[in-house]
């Protein structure tokens, strides 16, 4: 069951995305209390949890896709598909919003057609975890920018260490195209993180959502459509297509909601930071992926400096 109410995407007052490791927006209170005993927050904690599982399962689902429908039309089925379901619950109003308001929806939808495409293309040419922590550093690098504190320049230099042993000295080993469309994949994410928030202050409830869900599906689908045609409307392939976009979008955001009212911001964002290892992990179980000591020791650096470019804004937002 889709909620559609409170929070916009994965967050309104705290923004981020497809998975938003390394940006904490501090200040955002939770509704209901979340400041409470450890205990209390094994719930919400454990929804976020299942929350990125399912976007990182979907993912690497979407990878088993692939050969069928092709990146990109596996890019337009989860878009076109989680547009409808989110249309169909959450029935935004169209009127009264002023060319502003459609404005930020058109840039919320292309950086989210834009996210989805290049993360699909990356995964499509490298090993899942490998991309997704490639895509971290877009919010890492909005994270250090917002806060301007010298603190987290270690925390990009940390990451950065991280980036460059999974390059192994060069680009080459991985696939320098698929690694290129990852780091622009974290480059929208970024954008992504930045309209998300505008989307949420003009929008009530997850109408925005749910019309930037739709611009952007409307976007993949010329794409989607000369990759892979008749491919799309292939009923096995369309099912396939229905478990991504729940997966994906539906469900996670669902339950990201649900713990973002009991959770602190910088909390939720620390657990986000975890995605590229959850990533890792569909990829070894679902793809058979498996990554080398190296590229395990990489994803670890990039985590932890998510992390404490999390917690560093969180302390300094908290003064």
């Amino acid at each position: 069951m889709v909620v559609c109410m409170g929070v916009e995407e994965r967050s309104v007052d705290s923004p981020v995305k497809d998975v938003t490791p390394a940006v904490a927006v501090a200040g955002a209170e939770p509704v209901g209390g979340a400041r409470g005993a450890a205990g209390h927050r094994l719930g919400p904690v454990g929804l976020v949890v299942a929350g990125g599982l399912s976007v990182q399962f979907g993912s690497a689902l979407a990878v088993l896709l692939m050969p069928r429908a092709g990146a990109l039309g596996v890019v337009t089925l989860r878009l076109v598909l989680a547009a409808l379901v989110l249309l169909l619950v959450c029935r935004p109003k169209v009127r009264g919003y002023g060319r502003a308001d459609w404005g930020t929806i058109v840039a919320f939808g292309a950086a989210m057609a834009g996210m989805n495409i290049c993360i699909y293309q990356a995964v499509d040419r490298i090993p899942l975890g490998v991309a997704v922590t490639l895509e971290v550093l877009g919010p890492l690098a909005l994270s250090v920018i917002a806060s301007r504190r010298l603190m987290n320049l270690l925390w990009a230099g940390l990451a950065l260490g991280g980036v460059l042993l999974l390059s192994g000295g060069g680009f080459d080993r991985l696939d320098p195209v698929g690694a290129a469309f990852a780091l622009a994949a974290g480059v929208m994410w970024a954008l992504y993180i930045v309209f998300s928030a505008r989307t949420g202050r003009r929008f009530p409830q997850a109408d925005g959502l749910a019309l930037a869900m739709a611009f952007g599906a409307v976007l993949s689908l010329p794409l989607g459509l000369v990759e892979a045609g008749g491919k799309l409307l292939v009923p096995s392939t369309i099912g396939l297509g229905l478990a991504v976009a729940l997966m994906s979008s539906v469900l996670p955001y669902t339950l990201e909601l649900l713990a973002l009212r009991r959770l602190p911001a910088p909390t939720f964002a620390i657990l986000m930071s975890l995605e590229p290892a959850i990533a890792a992990t569909a990829g070894f179980f679902v793809l058979s992926q498996a990554l080398s000591l190296t590229d395990a020791l990489a994803i670890a650096l990039v985590i932890a400096a998510s992390m404490g470019a999390v917690r560093t804004q969180a302390r300094g937002g908290a003064r």
